[in-house]
């Protein structure tokens, strides 16, 4: 029975549900070793210099980091082509994402975004007690923009777009998003969820900072978590109109870009070429990975991320518990489909003999 002390709607809302540890599994199964593909994480360890500047960042962790990043903001500015003033950090793109909403939405406002997409937002919408309108997927498990168009309303203030889409790696191409983005009205704040923008290797899909960075309504989010190695240390960015960024510094919590992460952010950020190169492997092995699993599922959709969707609706639960009881950690979503994280070859490799015993 309920205390009442807490807000009973949140009873309704799912629990964020992070990757099993693959040490308790491997101990479980009395496997020296287990595999997480779980989680979207790059395989490769940190960047070289990461670990060096973390170290070096400690020393000094009894004092509260620069609060107002500026360091790293002007890092990014200058890398971006952009303001500094134009950019806020956060513990992940995902925490940047509440405070847009924070700063947006009163009670009864409404967040518009595609369903199944990434499964924080509908968590952000309710506990900033707005309201969300989820617009079902296409049939090839993408963004249905017309419809999301056609959902905006009077009371709508922010509608997510996340490109490519998390977790079905699908991903909106210039055109449609051109006339996407023309037919959403001035005051409503379109966000580009990139956080696996650098997994991208079709021309079509726009780098939504440079292809609409002039628009005053569209905010763009990258994170570093993915490609650039930190998700242990949670680092992400927005890009957004000066007065927006303001309004998003004004409500995020004071200090969240902690010392040990500004640190590390400003040496991954020095690793361009080996980001690229780490991509590429990534890149190389999706398409490996894809081309086997579509024998099959054949439906499995064309992944612009560093993880791969198989639409394998009721079964997914099953296929879920098939791949751990063989050492290998995917994330099923119940009733929809797996996700499955492309890692090392060896890692693939093994996740691909499961698969094929599963299905």
């Amino acid at each position: 029975m309920s205390l009442g002390l807490t807000r009973t709607d949140l009873d309704s809302l799912p629990n964020y549900v992070p990757g099993r540890s693959p040490v308790d599994l491997a101990r479980e199964l009395g496997l020296p070793e287990a595999i997480k593909l779980a989680s979207n994480e790059v395989p490769y360890g940190p960047l070289p210099g990461v670990a060096e500047a973390v170290a070096a960042a400690v020393a000094v962790t009894h004092r509260y980091p620069d609060m107002g990043v500026l360091e790293l903001r002007a890092v990014l500015a200058r890398r971006l082509g952009v303001d500094a003033e134009r950019i806020v950090t956060g513990c992940g793109s995902v925490a940047l994402c509440e405070h847009l909403v924070r700063a947006a939405c009163l009670p009864g406002d409404e967040v518009v975004y595609s369903w199944r997409s990434f499964e924080a937002y509908p968590i952000i919408a309710a506990t900033t007690a707005a309201s969300s309108r989820r617009v079902p997927n296409t049939a090839t498990h993408g963004h249905d923009l017309p419809a999301m168009a056609a959902a905006i309303t009077g009371q709508t203030r922010i509608v997510l777009v996340c490109n490519p889409n998390n977790p079905t790696g699908t991903s909106v191409r210039r055109a449609e998003l051109d006339r996407f983005l023309d037919t959403v009205p001035n005051d409503v704040l379109v966000v580009l969820d990139e956080a696996y923008r650098e997994f991208v290797t079709d021309d079509q899909v726009p780098d939504g900072l440079a292809a609409y960075g002039d628009r005053p309504n569209v905010v763009v989010l990258r994170t570093l978590s993915k490609a650039w190695g930190l998700a242990g240390l949670r680092v992400g960015y927005l890009v957004a109109h000066p007065e927006v960024a303001a309004a998003v510094r004004k409500v995020a919590t004071p200090f969240g870009t902690s010392a040990l992460a500004q640190a590390a952010a400003l040496a991954a950020l020095d690793q361009g070429d080996e980001v690229r190169r780490r991509c590429d492997l990534v890149i190389a092995e999706r398409s490996r990975v894809t081309e086997t699993l579509r024998k099959l599922v054949p439906e499995v959709p064309e992944s612009q991320a560093n993880f791969v969707w198989l639409p394998l609706g009721e079964r997914a639960a099953a296929f879920g518990a098939v791949c751990e009881s063989r050492g290998v950690i995917v994330r099923p979503f119940p009733g929809d489909g797996v996700r499955v994280t492309i890692g090392t070859p060896t890692e693939n490799d093994a996740f691909l003999v499961a698969a094929e015993s599963a299905l």
